[in-house]
């Protein structure tokens, strides 16, 4: 469904490109020419009046062709001229309904198809622009002559054709972008083959997926083994030194035990030693004091 959409997108595009290009060439080829726009050699009108009715109608399009031959038209031929009307040189198309030859000049009585009467001034050979080619498209004719005013032009011509070369670039980036992204089927390619490359290195080594895989998992357990047994003499080597501290530790308390009690001991003797000599110093000093006393009696008899 997207892809329908995509392709209608761009014939409708591309339809509306050449449609402007086509109205851009009209357009700037009436400026040049008086008005009357040549598209090599085919010549687009607008009919501005109903008097040509019911062959073709006021707003409709019809395609004139240059003339080559003047000797060539005939009564019943519809010719685009340039005449006068109320004293403005304007384009006419009517019917030829009588060729007149003056010394070897052809003029032609017009009419419409819609009128009674003929036109009040032949159609002379060199106002002559075109033969009608009998092919016309209703409606057309409006819509052309709003495209060559400013307004119409910008709406119908510019716009279109902006929107277009956008649309164009919006393609062109999503092309670069769709590029640049790796392929799905070539990245299934990419893994496809290196799968292959690892099971031929494996097959090479003589080994499986599933041999490695057992192989690890035994490396795993050996491991795991080797952890444990680890553990074990770790716990051992733990209590051992907590024995050997706490042994160490009960001998330190026992030495500071006897050492305490032998400096309680030494400092008690000390104490004991200074008591006995204050003692002896205090006897001493009650002796000297008595012998003092005695001196001091015999003295005062």
């Amino acid at each position: 469904m997207k892809k329908v959409l995509r392709v209608t997108a761009n014939v409708l595009a591309w339809i509306v490109l050449i449609i402007a290009f086509l109205v851009t060439i009209i357009v700037f080829s009436s400026g040049k020419n008086n008005g009357v726009a040549n598209i090599f050699g085919f010549i687009p009108m607008t009919v501005e009046s109903d008097s040509m009715k019911p062959t073709f109608s006021k707003g409709d399009l019809i395609i004139c062709k240059e003339i080559d031959d003047l000797n060539s038209l005939k009564a019943g031929d519809v010719i685009t001229f340039w005449t006068v009307i109320d004293g403005k040189r304007v384009k006419n198309t009517h019917r030829i309904v009588e060729v007149e030859d003056n010394d070897g000049s052809r003029n032609f009585i017009t009419r419409g198809d819609n009128n009674s009467v003929n036109d009040t001034s032949p159609a002379y050979s060199g106002d002559l622009i075109g033969k009608w080619t009998e092919t016309k498209i209703s409606g057309v004719g409006k819509a052309l002559n709003f495209m060559r005013t400013k307004k119409g032009f910008f709406i119908c011509i510019v716009l279109p054709m902006a929107l277009f070369f956008l649309f164009e670039l919006y393609k062109f980036i999503v092309a670069l972008i769709e590029a640049k992204r790796p392929d799905p089927a070539e990245q299934l390619d990419e893994e496809e083959i290196k799968r292959r490359a690892i099971e031929e290195y494996l097959a090479s080594k003589g080994e499986s997926a599933e041999a490695a895989a057992a192989k690890a998992s035994e490396a795993v357990s050996s491991a795991a083994g080797k952890a444990a047994e680890n553990l074990e003499e770790a716990k051992k080597e733990a209590v051992e030194k907590f024995e050997d501290v706490k042994d160490k530790a009960e001998k330190l308390i026992e030495e500071a035990k006897n050492e305490t009690a032998e400096k309680i001991e030494e400092t008690a003797e000390k104490t004991a030693d200074n008591a006995k000599n204050i003692a002896e110093n205090a006897a001493e000093t009650a002796e000297s004091v008595a012998e003092a006393a005695e001196k001091t009696g015999e003295a005062a008899e």
